[in-house]
């Protein structure tokens, strides 16, 4: 990992699977609603779509902690490699500001490291307390993603 400012968090992640399926399953909506949000969360609406300067928006149920509400706006698609667009939450927001994410897919070792960069955050405690959240939601991710890519090398296309 690279050296980072305290107001950042970045998570590099590899996947067996290709980046193009990586980022198609970033691409999908309906994907997404399968593995966004961390473990013991549900996503339960997601208006997202790939279009530079379209808003976004989304929400995750959790028994334990109740609804959340987040948003932002898609600012850049390069397909297959990179992705940005902001993040905030609309809960807090004096606490929780509005972030930029940044995800890239590169090809290694046959399969895909994806890095994801997010910042700025407002203080360390609170970017502290997405590490958890962001990797959580990615092992749903890399699970889904790694049985979806098996699915595809067996001939099948879910």
């Amino acid at each position: 990992m690279s050296t980072i400012r305290d107001d950042e968090l970045l998570i590099e992640r590899e996947f067996d699977a290709a980046p193009a399926l990586v980022f198609r399953l970033w691409e999908s909506r309906d994907h997404m609603l399968r593995w966004w949000g961390p473990e013991g969360f549900t996503a339960v609406e997601l208006d997202w779509d790939l279009t530079p300067g379209r808003r976004w928006r989304g929400a995750m149920a959790s028994r334990q902690y109740g609804l959340s509400r987040f948003g932002g706006v898609i600012r850049e698609v390069e397909r297959n490699a990179r992705l940005v667009f902001t993040f905030q939450w609309d809960e807090d927001t004096e606490s929780y500001c509005e972030t930029l994410v940044t995800v890239t897919f590169d090809e290694k070792n046959g399969g895909t490291l994806q890095t994801f960069h997010q910042a700025p955050f407002s203080t360390v405690a609170i970017r502290d307390s997405h590490v958890g959240g962001w990797n959580s939601l990615f092992n749903k991710q890399q699970l889904y993603v790694e049985n979806f890519a098996l699915a595809e090398r067996k001939g099948l296309r879910p």
